[in-house]
């Protein structure tokens, strides 16, 4: 039989989410392999188009000749047969496509750059040094088996040391993930660190330095140029291991014979993929550990409601540490005597006069800026802007308020309610708390960590650190005293996992305190405060994952979210309910309209229904494309369905 090759075409319309089969011409047989780049005729749309050469099949009889292959674009190999099946696994979990996990992934191609490595020579395998495989066993030492599940395929979730380094300005858990990754590659196989940002990078990286071979880290994000990234993945190509360390889509790192892939703080919401098809890297990494038999390693100061449903399950395995470290939380409150109003109550205040003859204090406040919220003086109505009804704010006391979202100024606001004129300050910001710590603390050092200032670390000498949650610059040595104020009001918001946010924040904050220093946590009680004081995040899960089992949310049962006019939602819906039997009465919620037009709807149902789920809602999406496209050459109206699965709030 006449072989042809099936392409996966890279377009984002829906509809061409499939292989489609090309004859393959005899000047092009020698270079048409599997997961080359390719270009290729689009009947439909009478164009040539790019694509991947995916694999290579026996031709099916056709009515039709079959369009050739117009040309080959790199004889270098981008797609392994291990990436698409991954990219192929997780778009069909989230209804999504392939090809837009892959666009996430392979980097265009620089023609210098492959040049350049075409013509290198051919690398040399990597080695660890005995040094530091000395090092790595015994970081790894205080987790009895951890060492043979990571290198043996096993899940597990694990509670990393809450304290910083002994040795270098960086926190324990870059040294435990270093550590797993070096074991890794003694063993020959390559290792994924997932990471939610750039610091938590630095600090994996900066643990690996000296430590592991140069030429074998990987570093992989969206920062670096276009040169830099493809240079990288080619190296990833190769038949070496490696250390990759980078972001989210760093768990589709193509490295060579992955032996362990570990997920940091996985409940940080930079690791959920905004782009379609949306699939959060927890769930990459589940998929791909299902296909490759890969260790699989989720490690944070807290535990995710997600991981603890797996370990609950018996799907992920909790390994704990021999010896159980836990930072000194004190939950402080107002003493008898000082005003309820008090931000900072005495006992902390003492704390941080006493720490400050010794180092540096950390002061966590929620939000940014001077007063992030401003109130009518009188009703205390918050104050909004004329124009676009945004939020004012102001810079200093007595300044002209402005807009935090459109920027506009406004000299002569007036209040809505009851036409006062006068404003007032609702909150404090990291530059006002600055401002009232430095007359409380006169001649003390102030450093203000925030989205506007940052500040990655700070030295030993004594200062107040105000920072922001998730912008506290690491200390040398540790923090000798950590203040945790606003917390009432952090959990003020309207998030079905604002508890787990506020315990991420506070624990990450808490475990750069130094050995012995206290954590004040101000004016904060009930279940959240008391897993911060005992330092008990997994039970803290558990009680959250046994209330929110009869209620149905999120992640006792998977949500997923469906965007597009009424006729379409309804009709979607109402199809969807008649072909997956068991979707309850309760399973259907919306829809409800937008802002921006249309309506959305929520759909909850058990994992146990999740393929049904999304074969079914990306058969929907398909058809509408389908039918937009036909109103496009009709010039009638257009609609496009938009499905997301994995909700992780019922926020309609």
């Amino acid at each position: 039989m006449t072989t042809v090759a099936r392409v996966l075409i890279d377009s984002p319309l829906p509809q061409l989410d499939r292989l489609f089969d090309y004859a393959i011409p005899a000047e092009l047989a020698a270079d048409a392999v599997p997961g080359v780049r390719v270009k290729v005729p689009l009947r439909t749309a009478g164009r040539v188009v790019e694509g991947y050469l995916v694999e290579l099949g026996d031709a099916e009889p056709s009515v039709r000749p079959l369009s050739e292959l117009d040309s080959i674009i790199s004889p270098v190999r981008v797609l392994p047969p291990a990436l698409y099946a991954l990219a192929r696994r997780a778009a069909d979990r989230a209804a999504g496509g392939a090809g837009d996990i892959l666009r996430l992934v392979i980097p265009k191609r620089m023609v210098r750059t492959e040049k350049t490595w075409l013509a290198a020579a051919p690398l040399e395998a990597p080695v660890v040094g005995a040094d530091a495989a000395e090092w790595a066993t015994g970081i790894l030492a205080p987790y009895p088996g951890l060492l043979e599940a990571a290198t043996s395929g096993a899940r597990v979730a694990l509670d990393a040391p809450p304290r910083p380094s002994r040795d270098r300005v960086l926190g324990a858990w870059a040294e435990l993930l270093a550590a797993l990754a070096l074991q890794t590659l003694a063993a020959g196989r390559s290792a994924l660190l997932v990471v939610p940002d750039q610091r938590d990078q630095d600090h994996v990286l900066a643990a690996l330095a000296d430590r592991a071979p140069a030429e074998s880290v990987i570093r992989d994000d969206a920062r670096r140029s276009g040169p830099e990234r493809y240079a990288s993945y080619l190296r990833l190509l190769s038949p070496h291991p490696a250390i990759v360390v980078g972001n989210r889509s760093t768990v589709y790192a193509p490295a060579h014979d992955v032996g362990c892939v570990v997920v940091w703080d996985d409940g940080d919401p930079l690791l959920a993929e905004p782009l379609s098809p949306g699939v959060h890297a927890r769930d990459a990494a589940l998929v791909r550990q299902e296909l490759e038999g890969s260790a699989l390693v989720f490690a944070g100061h807290t535990r995710t409601t997600d991981v603890e449903r797996l370990v609950q399950l018996g799907w992920v395995r909790d390994l704990p540490a021999e010896r159980r470290e836990s930072p000194t939380v004190i939950l402080s409150a107002t003493r008898e005597g000082e005003s309820r109003g008090a931000r900072v109550p005495s006992a902390a205040f003492a704390a941080a006069r006493e720490a400050l003859v010794h180092g540096p204090v950390l002061v966590q406040v929620a939000r940014p800026g001077y007063s992030p919220v401003l109130v009518c003086a009188d009703c205390r109505t918050p104050s909004r802007c004329a124009h676009c009804t945004g939020p004012l704010r102001a810079k200093r006391p007595g300044a002209t308020p402005d807009c935090g979202w459109c920027g506009r100024s406004a000299p002569t606001w007036t209040c809505a309610n009851c036409t006062s004129t006068k404003l007032r300050m609702a909150s404090s910001g990291s530059e006002r708390t600055a401002d009232e710590l430095g007359r409380a603390f006169p001649g003390i050092r102030i450093v203000v960590a925030d989205g506007a200032h940052p500040i990655t670390e700070v030295d030993d000498r004594p200062a107040l650190v105000i920072a922001t949650r998730g912008a506290e610059p690491q200390a040398a040595g540790g923090y000798r005293a950590i203040i945790l104020l606003d917390g009432d009001r952090m959990l003020m918001a309207e998030q079905l996992r604002i508890g787990e946010s506020c315990l991420r924040w506070w624990s990450d904050a808490a475990a750069l305190a130094a050995p012995g220093a206290p954590v004040h946590l101000v004016g904060v009680s009930g279940p959240v405060a008391r897993a911060l004081a005992t330092w008990t995040q997994p039970a803290y899960a558990r009680a959250e994952l046994a209330d929110r089992g009869p209620l149905a949310m999120p992640p006792t049962v998977r949500v997923a979210a469906v965007e597009g006019s009424s006729t379409t939602v309804t009709a979607t819906l109402e199809s969807l309910r008649e072909a997956v039997f068991g979707l309850g009465p309760t399973a259907l919620l919306g829809p409800v309209p937008l802002e921006s037009g249309g309506v959305r709807a929520l759909v909850r149902f058990d994992y146990a229904h999740g393929a049904a789920v999304a074969e079914h809602l990306r058969a929907a999406v398909v058809a509408d494309a389908l039918r937009a496209r036909r109103a496009a050459k009709d010039r009638g109206p257009r609609t496009t369905l938009k499905v997301r699965l994995d909700v992780p709030e019922l926020d309609l």
